[in-house]
Formats: C-alpha cells, sequence, structure tokens
C-alpha cells in the first residue's frame, strides 16, 4: 500500500495522483501500486510542487517498522532517517 499527501500542489497533479489511488480526503491518496509507478508519480509530484507546497509519500518496506518515506516542500515535520528508523523532525518557525 502506498500513501500519498500532497498540500497546495495544482489541480492537474491531484487529477493525475486520483487516476491511480482513491483520495480518501483532500489530497490524501491511498493505493496499492508498484514501485516502478510509485517512483514515476513521485517525479511527477517533484516537478509541480512549488514554493508554497509540500508532498509526503510513504510505502511498504521490509524494514525495522515495516515503510519507507519521503518528502518534499515547506513544512514545519521534516521525516530524517536516523539509526536505521523514520523520525519527525520538527523545525522551529
Amino acid at each position: 500500500m502506498t500513501v500519498f499527501v500532497v498540500d497546495s500542489v495544482p489541480q492537474r497533479l491531484r487529477g493525475m495522483l486520483a487516476r491511480y489511488c482513491l483520495e480518501i480526503r483532500a489530497g490524501l491518496f491511498v493505493g496499492k501500486i508498484d514501485a516502478r509507478l510509485r517512483e514515476k508519480l513521485w517525479g511527477h509530484i517533484e516537478h509541480h510542487v512549488s514554493k508554497s507546497g509540500a508532498a509526503v509519500v510513504m510505502w511498504r518496506e521490509s524494514s525495522e517498522q515495516g515503510f519507507a518515506m519521503r518528502s518534499i516542500g515547506d513544512d514545519r515535520r521534516m521525516p530524517v532517517f536516523r539509526d536505521g528508523l523514520w523520525m519527525i523532525d520538527e523545525m522551529p518557525f
């Protein structure tokens, strides 16, 4: 299972994600897609996220926590990979 969370992105990007995933809330997409399609969609997200936008993708992976993640854009909470675990580091503004 793959989860995309997008914030302040163009409507065409949300429409493209909706082709492959179910939008269960505004900007929250969930789907069962393979790694190749996930990487292709993430490439589109990276291309379309503007300075004010943000996005996170999470997917199942054989690791201690059972998932991996990536993020892009400005957000107070940034995922950080430390000692083999994903943690959320809160940035002060």
